[in-house]
This record gives structure tokens, C-alpha cells and sequence, in this order.
């Protein structure tokens, strides 16, 4: 019997020697016995496995894919869809909705005077990227309006 684990991972932090990777699904975290060439943002579709005799570090067995999912601020306006959406949140709310085909599209109430902080919020939050990956879709655009944000997980 093995303890392998095969699953999606983000790159949390990674240094010359080590790197810690978060599961997508289930956000268990793996501290790696040695880094595989790994830089924190990257997507791995990968399998790891527990270093004996402890079992509190890890070893990548098996790296299927590697990718980073970049998270860009878009100038097209929102589409008509979330111009919709936001319109019936409160500030701080969030509303989201599948994509037709694949993805999801967020919509997040803000102050008219945050928006731009907020798109930088979601930018800089490793979340953006993790809930892409569980997603399984290969970029994020942000798009804004007068008093929310769209966000849009694109394949």
C-alpha cells in the first residue's frame, strides 16, 4: 500500500532547497523535502508521497503538468450579465454564476471609492490563483465597474 497523493497543487512558497505545496481540493499542505524546480504561483498536476521514516515531509513522485495561471485586470468593461448581478448586492457582497462552457464568473460589491484597491486585492490573493486551479481553467481577468468587480475564471 502507498500513501501517494495525486491532485492539483499550488505553489505556495518556494525556496532553492524546499517548497510547500497546497492541495486545491481539500487545501492539506505538503512541505517538500526538496524543491523539484518549483516556483511559488506554479500549478502542478502532481504526485507526491510522504519521505520515511516520519512521513512529515514530502517528495514529488510525479509531475503531469506545470503551469502558473496568470491573474490580469482587463480593459474591456463588464459584460451586461454582471452589470446585472451587481446591481442587486449590497456592498461586501459576492454573487457568482457558472460560465456557458466552462469557468465561473464572480461578482463582488465594493465602494466606488475601493475599486481599485480591490482589484489589486484579488490580484495579489493566492486564492485567485487556487480557485482557478480547483477550477481547472487556465487564466483570471478582472474587469470593474462603477462600485464592483468581475471576476472571471476563463478557460
Amino acid at each position: 500500500m502507498t500513501d501517494e497523493k495525486t491532485s492539483t497543487f499550488f505553489v505556495t512558497h518556494a525556496e532553492e532547497e524546499s517548497a510547500m505545496l497546497s492541495d486545491v481540493q481539500d487545501s492539506q499542505v505538503h512541505t517538500l523535502s526538496e524543491n523539484p524546480g518549483v516556483d511559488a504561483g506554479d500549478v502542478l498536476e502532481a504526485t507526491v508521497a510522504p519521505d520515511p521514516p516520519m512521513g512529515v515531509t514530502y517528495s514529488v513522485v510525479d509531475v503531469e503538468e506545470r503551469k502558473t495561471i496568470p491573474v490580469e485586470e482587463s480593459e474591456e468593461p463588464p459584460t451586461t450579465q454582471t452589470e446585472d448581478m451587481a446591481a442587486d448586492l449590497a456592498e461586501g457582497d459576492i454573487e457568482t454564476t457558472e460560465r456557458a462552457g466552462e469557468g465561473e464568473v464572480h461578482v463582488i460589491a465594493v465602494p466606488q471609492d475601493g475599486v481599485e484597491d480591490a482589484v489589486a486585492d484579488v490580484r495579489e490573493d493566492e486564492q485567485t490563483v487556487s480557485r482557478a486551479a480547483r477550477l481547472g481553467v487556465n487564466r483570471v481577468e478582472i474587469r470593474s465597474g462603477e462600485d464592483f468587480l468581475s471576476v472571471r475564471y476563463l478557460p
